[in-house]
């Protein structure tokens, strides 16, 4: 059975509704109201364990926020190892709009995390049993910039693979410690990081290929919503283009993406055909309405289709 763990320094409860029109002011009434445990490393694990494998959540959790996000991970059935902080945990709210198709974020800071708890969390990610470890989210505000480079390094030691999708201080961060197996940046996160346009594929694989050559990371998996997705390794350049599909909602499509070749990786894939299925549940996530991620089916049908697309 494939094992992995995951780790979410910012978890948050996600909020979704939607309503007719947004104006400012005035109340405005919504329905279809759903709450998800969120966070990257999180939902990582819930696409993952749909998929067939088993996954162990650690993630911050504190104040109320975090009681009902622990009652929420456990209504999702996943398991779970809690690390408790003083701060409460952050809610984030997506609201769609029915009438201009619009979809509107609200995604905030979260609490500061003391020394002696990322500490905490450090001592325990040392004691994790996996084949791979999926560090996944922002940092939050006081936990150092190198925290994930440190992360990798307890699990290098014990021949665990780790995969990051952070952004700004965290990405950086993380590959500074040239511990990281598979790295999976978004077009806009690799922007920031070079601080270079990457206006070209041509420019996108020269800054993945970097990261490479500087053993940075093994792999580097850039994604970049309808245009598709980019795969660096040693072994050369993949660029595939996106599944054709209408798209309800980006959210939770690079979460769904990046446990969906975590599993095909972990499961022997080659990682070209790995990348394939990430982007496939990418697009299958983007199907789903609100905060809902990937379905299993959906993510093997739109695999098998553009398997069948390629081949023409």
């Amino acid at each position: 059975m494939m094992n992995i763990a995951t780790l979410t320094m910012n978890p948050t409860i996600d909020v979704s509704f939607e309503t007719d029109r947004v104006f400012h002011t005035r109340k405005m009434r919504g329905r279809n109201e759903c709450h998800a445990p969120g966070g990257g490393g999180i939902n990582v694990a819930r696409v993952f364990v749909r998929l067939g494998g088993n996954a162990r959540c650690y993630y911050l959790s504190g104040g109320a926020t975090g009681a009902a996000l622990d009652g929420l991970i456990d209504l999702h059935q996943l398991v779970r190892s809690r690390i408790a902080i003083a701060g409460e945990t952050r809610v984030s709210t997506s609201v769609y709009e029915r009438g201009s198709g619009h979809e509107y974020r609200f995604v905030t800071e979260g609490p500061t995390v003391s020394p002696g708890e990322w500490q905490d969390c450090l001592d325990r990610i040392g004691e994790v049993r996996c084949d791979y470890l999926v560090v996944s989210g922002s940092l939050p505000r006081g936990v150092p910039e190198d925290f994930y480079a440190q992360v990798a390094d307890r699990a290098n030691e014990r021949d665990i693979r780790v995969v990051l999708d952070s952004s700004g201080r965290g990405l950086a961060g993380g590959l500074a410690g040239r511990g990281i197996y598979l790295v999976k940046p978004s077009i806009g996160e690799l922007r920031s990081l070079t601080g270079r346009d990457l206006a070209s594929d041509e420019t996108i694989a020269e800054a993945a290929k970097g990261i490479v050559d500087r053993g940075e990371a093994e792999h580097v998996a850039v994604t970049m919503g309808r245009d598709g997705g980019l795969l660096c390794n040693a072994s050369g350049v993949l660029r595939l283009p996106a599944v054709p599909i209408k798209a309800a909602s980006t959210v939770g499509a690079g979460d769904s993406f990046l446990a969906a070749m975590v599993h095909s990786l972990a499961s022997g894939q080659a990682p070209g055909d790995a990348f394939r299925f990430g982007l496939a549940a990418g697009a299958a996530a983007a199907l789903t309405p609100g905060t809902d991620l990937a379905q299993p089916d959906e993510i093997r049908r739109l695999f098998a289709d553009s398997g069948a697309s390629s081949a023409r």
